[in-house]
């Protein structure tokens, strides 16, 4: 929460919005490896802020959540087992905080074209969304090397 709104401080983007997001939902994604954790975190953590800042936009990132969810089933919700599961989570990730942009842009932002969300907003969203990739997915490779997840049997 804090995250997101220095990012729109300090340069007026939802840059560090969709890191905190993105990073969030794919540690849990790679500790819990099961179907439902992204979107009861997504939809837990967005009444928390919403309760401390009302803000619509944070609608745009629940349905993000749910649907990284959905679409992490396609790699049933494995990280950093196999190459193709890494891909389809970097895949995941980029189509959805794409789509977290595009939803705000088009019915929580005033005055904005859809082409304005298509284009810079999704594209803010899809920026930082690729930032938590690059950070989240070397700390997911130590802590697999370190073999630190012990909460799931695989």
């Amino acid at each position: 929460m804090t995250l997101g709104r220095l990012g729109f401080a300090w340069f007026g983007l939802p840059i560090f919005c969709d890191f905190a997001v993105f990073f969030t939902l794919l540690l849990l994604t790679w500790t819990t490896g099961k179907f439902g954790t992204a979107s009861i975190a997504g939809i837990i953590g967005s009444i928390i802020v919403l309760m401390i800042i009302p803000s619509s936009h944070i609608i745009g990132l629940v349905a993000s959540a749910i649907l990284f969810d959905i679409l992490m089933s396609a790699n049933h919700h494995k990280l950093y087992t196999k190459a193709s599961n890494m891909t389809i989570a970097v895949l995941v990730t980029i189509v959805v905080a794409y789509f977290a942009g595009v939803i705000i842009g088009v019915f929580f932002t005033p005055n904005k074209t859809l082409e304005w969300a298509l284009t810079v907003w999704g594209g803010w969203h899809l920026a930082g969304g690729i930032i938590s990739l690059a950070v989240t997915l070397p700390i997911i490779g130590i802590l697999e090397k370190a073999n630190v997840r012990k909460l799931k049997k695989d």
